[in-house]
Formats: C-alpha cells, structure tokens, sequence
C-alpha cells in the first residue's frame, strides 16, 4: 500500500516538475512579448499620422488639379461669390416679375453698377494725374530734406546714392521689366476670360442653381444621398454667410478709409477707397497692406504728419474689423481662431498666391462647417434615475454562519 501510495505520489511529482519544465519558456517568451508591445499611445499616435498623410496627400491631389485648371476654378469661385450676392435680390424680384427676368436685371443692375464705378475711379485718376506729379516731386523733396534733418541726419550724398541706384537698377533691368508687363497684358486677358466665364455661370446658378444640386444628388448612391444633402446645404449657408459678411467689412472699413482720407485731403483718396474695399477681402493682411499704400502716398504729397495719421488709421481699423465688425456681422458664418485664419492666408499665398490668399479662409469655413455637421453628437447623459437593466444589483447581507456543533439540512 505504501508503494503504490509512494508511487503515485512520485508520479505525480515528476507530471509536476514536466509540465513546470515545459511551461518554462513559453512564460519567458510570453514575457518577452509582453515587454515588446507597443504602447497605446505610440498606436494612437501612428493611426492619426497615416490618417494626416492620406488627408494631406488628398488635399495636395486637389490643389495640384486645380492650379492646372486654375482660370475655370476662379471663374467658378466668382461665380458662386455672385450667386450668393444676387441670389437674394433676385428672390426679391421674382415675387414681382419671371424668374429669368428677374436674374437677368440683377445681374445687370450690379454690372452696371461695378462699371459705373470703375469709370468714375478712372475719371478721377485722370483729372488729378497733372497736379499729382508736381504734388509727387515737391513730396520727395520734403522726404529728403526731413531725412537730413533730425532725428536721422542722413546727409544729402547717401540720398543722392540712392536715387542714382534706382535709376540704374530700372535702366538695368528694363527688359524684365517690359517682359513682366507684357505677360501682365497675358494674364489681364486670362482675368477678363474669366471675369465672362464666372458672369455665364452665375446667370445659370441663380436661375436654377437648386436644379443642378438635385442632379448632383440623383447621381450619387441612395445611401449617401442624406449626408451629403446635409454637408452641402450647411457648405452654402457658410460660403454665402461668410461672402455676405466679408462684403458688409470691407464696405465698412472702405467708408471709414475714404472718409478720413477725404478730410485729411490726401490725393487719390476714392482710388485708395476702392483698393481698401477689394483688399479687405484678405483678412487680417489686405486691409494693412492698402493702408500702407496710402501712407505712402499721404508721406509723398502731404508730409510726414498726415502720413503718421494715416498710418494710425491701421491700428484703429484692425481693432474695429477684429473687435466689432466680425462678431456682430460674421455671427451667421464660422467664426475661425485669428491663429487659424492667419495660417489659412499664409498657407493660401503660398500655394496659389494672391488668388490662394483670397480663397483659403472660405474654404476652411466650409470644410469646419461640414465636418461639424456630418460629426455624430455625443450621447447625452440621463439626468434621472438610472434604468433598471443599468442599475448595480443590491448587496446581499452575508449569511451567519451555522454552529459548529450544528449539521446542514
């Protein structure tokens, strides 16, 4: 008895020691595995960053297509500027006349009305051309004679030097210079191309733009018919807010600039009004750069005084654009960090130019606009009492254990 005890007992020992022996490495391998996992925030990290490359790749993929098409993809973005312009009026003006009626007088009424202005800006360009170049060389001499002067006692040689410079540089480089202006006279065709192009879309999108976007949507899956319903009337809604609103401040800020430019009587102050207004259109950069323009022009014909109150002007219509116009008339579009609206400039000068520059806060109000709308909302939490199937089941007293003595049923 002993020997069988003893030798089951040895069995089991020995059953004990192999299965201790063959579990040994797969514990060190496992262990091994478990120190080379990599950790969850590595994970998440490279999941966002293939996914950044993919989006960066897609938005390199558009803007690449575009440049190669860029006349139709600005006459197209003019149009849709127009379109959300007139759209309203013409609304106004169908309740009263035919629908095709009322397109063609608003787009006509504001054609008129753009050449109306540029003819008068041109009149006065014209009338005060004689006098401004007298105004010009009498300003210059003025500009020497304070830069000689204190605090910066610059003397009449280094000045000279100056001049003579410039000359021989626009001597030098006459041929680029012709060159540069001839191919300005390629691209003023290009603009007045496309200037047709947007102005034939318009009518088009004006009239029946409702009808195209339903043929758009009739062309794509059912499934994704709503979705894209969604994004696209929230993209307009944003685009035509935004249009609208960037029109009322640049309106705004070309009042104020012709107004102060008027009665400090420097020249040129509607052409000036006009490069505000068109500038403007460029936040947080266009509106300093034509200011800057007319500093200029009040330093060479008014003296350095009117000049430093002209450039005063920069300060006090940056903090009324940044402060009050965008808040109270840009309420119905995005409203984008000052940060991002910088980079989106910065970044649209760089890939487009002027043209980039003009486009790329839009833009990025659009694609903010949609992917908050397509974005699933977050379930909200219950404010009552929890339902039944959620509630943790109730603690159950223990059980008093029986005596010792006692035996169990």
């Amino acid at each position: 008895m002993r020997y069988v005890v003893g030798n089951r007992s040895a069995r089991g020992a020995w059953a004990v020691a192999r299965a201790r022996t063959a579990g040994a490495p797969g514990s060190r391998d496992a262990g091994h595995h478990e120190n080379a996992t990599v950790g969850h925030g590595l994970r998440v990290s490279a999941a966002y960053a293939w996914r950044l490359l993919v989006v960066g790749v897609a938005v390199y993929v558009v803007f690449a297509f575009l440049g190669r098409l860029q006349l139709v993809a600005v006459a197209l973005f003019l149009a849709l500027v127009v379109t959300a312009v007139l759209r309203p009026f013409a609304d106004l003006l169908a309740r009263h006349m035919p629908r095709t009626v009322a397109v063609v007088v608003s787009v006509m009424a504001s054609l008129l009305l753009v050449l109306g202005v540029m003819a008068l800006v041109g009149r006065v360009v014209a009338g005060e051309s004689g006098s401004l170049g007298h105004e010009f060389a009498g300003g210059l001499g003025r500009i020497e004679r304070w830069l000689e002067g204190s605090p910066f006692h610059l003397s009449h040689a280094v000045l000279s030097g100056l001049q003579g410079k410039a000359v021989a540089f626009v001597s030098d480089h006459r041929s680029v210079l012709i060159s540069s202006a001839l191919s300005g006279a390629g691209r003023a065709v290009e603009f007045v191309t496309g200037l047709v192009l947007a102005l034939f879309c318009s009518l088009f999108f004006i009239r029946s733009g409702d009808r195209f976007w339903r043929w758009f949507q009739a062309l794509t899956p059912l499934g994704a018919r709503d979705p894209l319903d969604r994004a696209g009337r929230v993209a307009w809604r944003t685009f035509a807010g935004y249009t609208r609103g960037i029109i009322i401040v640049a309106a705004t800020n070309a009042v104020l600039v012709g107004i102060a430019l008027s009665v400090l009587r420097v020249p040129l102050a509607l052409p000036l009004t006009l490069l505000e207004f068109f500038a403007a259109f460029i936040p947080l950069v266009g509106s300093p750069v034509a200011l800057g323009v007319a500093t200029v022009v009040a330093l060479a014909t008014r003296g350095p005084v009117i000049a430093l109150v002209v450039l005063a002007l920069i300060v006090v219509i940056g903090q009324l654009e940044g402060h009050v116009l965008h808040p109270l008339v840009m309420s119905w579009a995005v409203r984008l960090h000052p940060v991002v609206v910088a980079l989106s400039v910065i970044a649209g000068s760089i890939l487009a130019g002027v043209v980039g520059a003009v486009v790329a806060v839009p833009m990025v109000s659009v694609v903010w606009s949609v992917i908050r709308e397509l974005r699933p909302d977050p379930e909200p939490e219950p404010s009552g009492p929890s339902p039944p199937h959620l509630r943790a089941p109730p603690a159950h007293p223990a059980e008093p254990s029986a005596p010792s003595g006692a035996k169990e049923p």
